[in-house]
């Protein structure tokens, strides 16, 4: 198997050069590897001593060290080098102008999970609307969308609804690389940054992670292997509820449930469509943190058997809107605040339509739920073209 080439790949293979004399500011994490397993933060200040100036880390750190939402990260100095490192999870999530001043270009190079909730997304955003504050350029080395580019899958954001769980209208899968969400950004919110995407070699859209030939590491800790990401976009709206997501456990959001899920009753009153290219393995476990810690809870372990077929966004709405007519009694919305959200329901933010909650309240079918979005769905595949960057 060939290697995809990331960005990063790309600056050690050359690209590099056009960096030389410029003060940089990298924002990476432990996951910004290239093929070789060198950090991006290695690979620049390798061939570029002296350069790097400033580095920035995204939410659980700049060494993925933070568990879940919430849990701020403090400013620090890198040990060896003595650069700072800003945190852009903190109490501010968004680089200010000191943090920039001692640079010319940002280079950016975060992994993404192709899910409209993950964080790193709206934390380049803020960085885009730093940089054209103060007149910096960014650089983003792109990396796989690790559900591939082709398939796109759930509702679009409201705009009311907009927050660092959602800064724009995005499906929540929304088949883009962060190069390409970068663009559209820069475009849609009129930025006017100068912006720069090193792009990948030998990346298609229908790729999955698995034909990459790229290792995976964790972009966050509660995302060990490719099969998480395959399942979050949907297993993540457990977040907005009082069920366990699989936090405390070794395989989160592939796991979860709650001490009171009846797995029996609720598979039996699932329609076939709802298990499309998995299945559902009734599963006990016991969290050793955050929800239920320490209780034995029942439910399931999701295992993707067909991703071409998958759909995990439905699978987990149909799942949640069992457990809500199953489990009326125990069932619970979770209270904000959320991703510093103090208002607005915490699962209106996730699934980005608060009408989406109400109509799992009541008895309208799944099915004629999914039918009110795949018009704006194909709107959307439409609309997105200009910014696609792989065919």
């Amino acid at each position: 198997m060939d290697y995809v080439l990331t960005g990063l790949d790309r600056i050690r293979e050359g690209h590099w050069k056009k960096l030389k004399g410029y003060r940089l500011g990298l924002l990476s994490n432990q996951a910004s590897l290239d093929n070789r397993l060198n950090s991006a933060a290695e690979v620049i200040s390798g061939l570029l001593p002296d350069h790097l100036r400033t580095l920035f880390g995204p939410q659980h750190g700049f060494c993925g060290e933070d568990q879940d939402n919430m849990v701020e990260t403090g400013h620090s100095y890198d040990k060896e080098s003595g650069v700072p490192i800003f945190s852009l999870y903190a109490d501010k999530r968004e680089p200010l102008p000191h943090m920039l001043e001692k640079i010319d270009v940002l280079v950016i190079d975060l992994q993404d999970v192709g899910t409209r909730v993950y964080t790193f997304a709206s934390t380049m955003l803020n960085c885009l609307k730093g940089a054209a504050k103060t007149g910096k350029k960014v650089i983003i080395l792109d990396r796989p969308n690790p559900l591939g580019g082709v398939v796109v899958e759930g509702n679009l954001l409201q705009s009311e609804l907009y927050s660092f769980v959602g800064p724009y209208r995005l499906p929540m899968r929304h088949g883009l690389t962060m190069g390409e969400m970068a663009g559209l950004f820069n475009d849609v919110f009129g930025l006017d940054c100068d912006l720069e995407i090193v792009t990948m070699n030998g990346w298609q859209r229908n790729m999955l992670w698995f034909e990459t030939g790229l290792n995976w590491v964790m972009p966050s800790p509660n995302m060990p292997f490719p099969q998480t990401a395959f399942v979050y976009p949907g297993q993540v709206i457990w977040e907005g509820t009082n069920l366990s997501e699989g936090r405390g456990t070794c395989r989160p959001f592939e796991i979860f449930g709650a001490p009171f899920f009846d797995t029996t009753v609720i598979k039996r009153s699932l329609n076939p469509k709802a298990t499309r290219g998995c299945h559902l393995q009734p599963f006990s476990f016991r969290p050793t943190f955050h929800k239920w810690q320490g209780e034995l809870c029942h439910g399931y372990m999701i295992h993707v058997v067909e991703p071409s077929v998958y759909r995990p966004y439905f699978t987990s709405l149909a799942l949640l809107k069992a457990v809500i007519e199953i489990h009326r009694d125990r069932f619970e919305w979770k209270e904000p605040p959320y991703e510093y959200e103090y208002k607005k329901k915490p699962i209106d933010l996730i699934m980005g339509n608060s009408s989406i909650r109400r109509e799992l309240e009541s008895e309208e079918s799944l099915s004629l739920m999914e039918e009110k979005w795949e018009k704006e769905l194909e709107d959307f595949v439409r609309w997105r073209t200009p910014y696609l960057l792989y065919t």
